[in-house]
């Protein structure tokens, strides 16, 4: 089986991103593949006495099967829960869409199923002329989006997706993530969403009070995920 390296999208910030990603990696170890994980820049980082820890690079590494040290996951870490690109203006870095790319590779290949995650939306900036997806590009690698289901999600969804395709990127499948425990006409704008969206659903997470990777990987679709696996 050859390796796969997929890069998680999110139409927004907090759309669940990691948790998906999370689950995806634990359905994909369930099928017997060796996973890694990397969420190369993170704003939002809590002060540990190893240095700057951020929850979601925790939780993926807590999942992976690969022992990658904190640092390969989570090479940039901003202590300010804010844009990246500001978070790094404050802390005097400068963030590059090559450098990002080059800490990725270091930790590629080493897997099975790998997937490196974003962060907020596709165009996050990461300098005056750069976004996150520019790591996406240099690294050429198919993108899984995740759509976080609430009012005005269709619109965040395909434009994200046409920008993907625009890019010179695959679209290699989305989720939708139920962000709004009281979204009006759920169905409805699913459906819609899967009329338009030129790639697989590779499920549909309902709004969870107690939502697990484990729990997340149980309600992703086997069929989908299996043309992803393979």
């Amino acid at each position: 089986m050859a390796k796969k390296t997929f890069f998680i999208a999110g139409t927004d910030t907090d759309v669940g991103k990691t948790l998906v990603a999370a689950g995806l990696l634990v359905a994909a170890k369930n099928q017997g593949l060796t996973t890694a994980a990397l969420k190369p820049l993170a704003a939002g980082s809590q002060k540990t006495e190893a240095g700057l820890r951020n929850s979601d690079a925790l939780l993926l590494q807590s999942v992976i099967t690969q022992p990658l040290v904190y640092e390969q996951i989570n090479p940039i870490a901003l202590e300010a829960a804010i844009a990246p690109h500001i978070a790094a203006q404050q802390e005097k870095r400068v963030l590059s869409a090559d450098r990002i790319a080059g800490f990725c590779r270091g930790s590629l290949n080493q897997a099975d199923f790998t997937l490196v995650e974003g962060a907020g939306g596709w165009r996050v900036p990461l300098n005056p002329q750069e976004t996150l997806a520019d790591v996406a590009k240099i690294l050429r690698l198919p993108v899984i989006l995740v759509v976080g289901m609430r009012l005005g999600c269709i619109s965040h969804a395909l434009l994200t997706a046409e920008a993907i395709r625009n890019d010179g990127l695959q679209l290699a499948g989305w989720v939708a993530n139920c962000i709004d425990a009281d979204m009006p006409v759920l169905h409805e704008n699913i459906h819609s969403l899967a009329m338009r969206i030129p790639a697989p659903c590779l499920g549909v997470v309902p709004w969870l009070d107690d939502a697990t990777p484990a729990s997340v990987a149980a309600l992703l679709d086997p069929d989908a995920l299996a043309q992803l696996f393979d």
